[in-house]
């Protein structure tokens, strides 16, 4: 397999925008790519595309990379319609690695994008709620609950109409590591409180405010432990990011950044909570670059809800489970910490597009190996990861990908 480098990066911020349709959201992010990389269009051989849900959004089912490529400029390459729910386009970036390092492509543009806002906020939720095997999903958590023999329910009443049922499913998990850490929900407010304040800091979050322990405590119940505060909100975005071989990022650039691993999975219809896809990537990923889970300097997780970034850390081997409480309290993830974590503001602050979302993750972490994150800057690192998972298939993640970059 030949080395791959990102020599391009693009995004728009991440918001509420409802005058601009997916063409303009694409065309932002891929510009500001192509600029980045010093490239043309025509040095463009093939293009991945990542989204989730513009067929129930926006009404465009099919062809998106084609109709938002197209209108452009670029046409006529071989283009690939990527869909893995909030994984979509980490999974797009996947596939473009892929094809550079087998050698079949030397530059290729990957994309993700995603319209979810709408004023309809029950469109939303059924669109995100859609990221599930909606055939049987009711069964299987009914018969989970049975199996844990709690008697508490993981869907409570309001699921999937006034907020997405994920959120109580994320609500359910990160009760058990409340029980076998003794993580408490100020612990999940405190990680609130610094996603916001980096995404103060960062002019393509969707929320720009720093916010306080208490503001976010009081931000409204959506399901305990879960504060508002605490979950990502409904946004729209794009993100774009040109990759090459090691001989055409020669022509364009010295100081490429690597992708040392790229490494995607899928959940399995199981039971067990502690078998996770994260867990089973993780070391994947860490032998695909040949590090330690040590050596990384500065990660963006998924944090759909503030309790997933902390456990996200646990199961990535990142941060010991019965440390993770001092760890929290003593600054441990902020941007001047050991290990700086979603110094982009995360999903929580930067928003969570989903389709846009994994890009939007990588665009951070080259930023901060490049040197150029501003305010939000990470003292030299020199190895950053990113962790995107998308859907739920049983009581998991229904796919992921892991990416490691180094410069």
């Amino acid at each position: 397999m030949r080395q791959v480098a990102v020599i391009g990066i693009g995004m728009t911020r991440f918001g509420k925008f409802l005058e601009k349709g997916i063409k303009d959201l694409v065309r932002e992010s891929v510009e500001k790519a192509i600029s980045d990389a010093g490239i043309q269009m025509g040095d463009i051989e093939a293009a991945y595309v990542g989204s989730g849900v513009p067929g129930i959004m926006t009404g465009q089912e099919m062809i998106k990379a084609q109709v938002t490529l197209s209108a452009m400029g670029i046409e006529g390459i071989p283009m690939v319609n990527a869909e893995n729910a909030c994984a979509s386009s980490s999974t797009a970036l996947h596939l473009g690695w892929t094809s550079v390092a087998a050698g079949m492509y030397d530059c290729v543009l990957t994309v993700g994008f995603e319209k979810l806002y709408d004023k309809d906020k029950l469109k939303s939720y059924m669109a995100l709620g859609s990221a599930v095997d909606v055939e049987m999903i009711a069964r299987f958590l009914e018969d989970f609950e049975k199996k844990q023999k709690s008697g508490e329910k993981i869907l409570s009443e309001g699921s999937g109409k006034n907020r997405s049922i994920f959120m109580d499913m994320y609500a359910y998990y990160t009760k058990r590591y409340m029980d076998k850490y003794g993580l408490k929900q100020e612990h999940f407010a405190k990680i609130a409180v610094k996603s916001h304040k980096n995404g103060s800091l960062n002019p393509y979050a969707q929320y720009q405010n720093e916010v306080t322990l208490e503001e976010v405590l009081q931000s409204g119940d959506v399901s305990f432990p879960l504060t508002r505060m605490m979950c990502s909100p409904i946004g729209d975005g794009a993100a774009a990011a040109v990759i090459c071989s090691k001989d055409k990022a020669a022509q364009f650039t010295t100081a490429p950044v690597w992708i040392e691993a790229s490494v995607m999975g899928s959940g399995k219809l199981s039971t067990n909570l502690d078998d996770t896809l994260t867990r089973r990537l993780g070391p994947k990923a860490f032998n695909s670059a040949g590090i330690d889970p040590g050596d990384i300097d500065v990660i963006e997780v998924h944090d759909a809800t503030s309790p997933s970034e902390i456990i996200t850390l646990i199961e990535l081997g990142l941060c010991p489970g019965e440390e993770s409480p001092h760890q929290i309290d003593t600054g441990y993830f902020e941007i001047n910490g050991r290990l700086p974590t979603n110094t982009s503001g995360g999903l929580a602050s930067k928003g969570h597009p989903i389709g846009a979302t994994g890009l939007g993750q990588v665009h951070e972490i080259i930023l901060q190996l490049r040197g150029r994150a501003g305010k939000r800057q990470v003292e030299n690192p020199t190895i950053g990861m990113t962790h995107n998972g998308g859907g739920i298939l049983g009581v998991d993640a229904a796919a992921m990908a892991l990416h490691i970059f180094k410069k």
